[in-house]
């Protein structure tokens, strides 16, 4: 089978989708991968990609077919001139693409522009289009202080459901969208759930004894929808009454300077920056459990974060503040415990609790985290899931 994948991020950006991708060819299927010029996080086109140089390379069987656009460097204006150039640019290099894709793959990422090429190949060529849905817009913004009164909002809201409109299939990774979507799109529209799964290179942790010392880590973007200061303040109030726990914090994101600024002075925490997946191993070896924290918008509170698969694969039992999808499955894995977005104080008392369990009643948290993993997130049940989805025919005319 031929398959178009339509997304902005590709390697060497570290995204899922790339070992999507390469899983796929590895199945024997034929894909080619329509992106950007990797740029991200940094803000920086990086220099081999620069002056049209590896416009078009193969990465582990995949084709990779790569368009210009504008680099995201820092601030809203360039973010959003970065996402526009893309929509533009890979439209018109969808033009003029072969005819032969039998599927085109949409991993929607933020912004849901970046679903426009897949939408401009289907129209010409009279192809199915899946459409992989990470991010729910317009509802995203909301997370990043954009209130549903404004402008901006509501012209995102009338081009995101037009966008999804035009899939054959909407295939989303919380039970909590599928509500919002059936809202969202016409009734013969099939919308499906498949949940993300944990890096391929992350492995269970070996067997550790639990210290003395307790090591909390949080991993992943630091944006408002992660709320990361709920994680200082909590520190702050843990590091009056236990000072044998300690909070590292990996990962980058447009609220990283702020959240390390509100830290400061706070000697239980320490900020890592970003760290490629090659060694966020080390970082789930240390911990003896991982955080999770999301703000208290609908957005947050409907997805469910990538991060809490690489936390149960990797063994770790989850302390969370988070509400809606996030909650439930953490409660339903009995793998930890989570509290209220947004509340500092919960989330303390929940890590001293967690502190003062017994070595093996931390052991059964692991286990529960991993068991859980295996049976709902594992990355087969993904990718022959996924194959069905794009194989199988169409139930209505395209």
């Amino acid at each position: 089978m031929k398959i178009l994948v339509v997304c902005q991020n590709y390697f060497p950006e570290q995204f899922r989708i790339n070992d999507i991708c390469k899983s796929l060819a590895q199945k024997g299927e034929d894909v080619t991968v329509l992106t950007g010029l990797p740029n991200y996080p940094t803000g920086k086109i990086e220099k081999s990609y620069r002056w049209f140089r590896k416009r078009k390379e193969t990465i582990d069987g995949v084709k990779v077919i790569r368009t210009w656009e504008i680099a995201r460097r820092k601030g809203t204006i360039f973010r959003m001139l970065n996402y526009f150039s893309y929509a533009f640019s890979a439209s018109i290099k969808a033009l003029f693409l072969k005819k032969d894709f039998d599927a085109i793959y949409v991993y929607q990422l933020s912004p849901v522009l970046m679903a426009i090429p897949g939408i401009i190949y289907k129209k010409k060529n009279k192809k199915k289009l899946i459409l992989y849905c990470l991010d729910l817009w317009p509802e995203s913004l909301k997370a990043g202080g954009i209130s549903e009164q404004s402008k901006i909002y509501k012209i995102f809201d009338k081009i995101s459901n037009k966008i999804y409109n035009y899939a054959d299939e909407i295939v989303v990774t919380s039970k909590s969208f599928i509500e919002n979507m059936n809202k969202k799109v016409n009734k013969n529209i099939k919308i499906s759930y498949l949940p993300q799964y944990a890096e391929e290179i992350l492995k269970l942790k070996p067997n550790k004894k639990f210290s003395k010392e307790l090591n909390l880590v949080f991993a992943g973007n630091i944006g408002k929808a992660q709320s990361v200061e709920t994680i200082i303040k909590a520190a702050e109030i843990i590091e009056k009454e236990e000072k044998n726990i300690k909070i590292h914090i990996v990962g980058n994101g447009s609220e990283y300077e702020n959240c390390k600024k509100q830290a400061e002075g706070i000697s239980n925490i320490k900020f890592y920056g970003n760290k490629p997946i090659t060694e966020m191993q080390y970082y789930y070896d240390m911990a003896d459990a991982m955080l999770v924290t999301l703000s208290n918008e609908y957005f947050s509170c409907s997805t469910l974060p990538g991060k809490v698969q690489a936390c149960m694969k990797t063994g770790n039992p989850i302390i969370a503040a988070a509400n809606g999808e996030t909650a439930m499955i953490i409660n339903d894995a009995k793998c930890g415990y989570c509290v209220e977005a947004e509340n500092e104080k919960q989330l303390a008392e929940a890590i001293i609790k967690f502190y003062n369990l017994s070595e093996e009643e931390k052991k059964n948290l692991n286990e529960n985290s991993v068991n859980y993993y295996n049976k709902n997130f594992r990355k087969e049940i993904f990718i022959d899931k996924l194959l069905n989805i794009l194989k199988r025919k169409e139930d209505k005319n395209v």
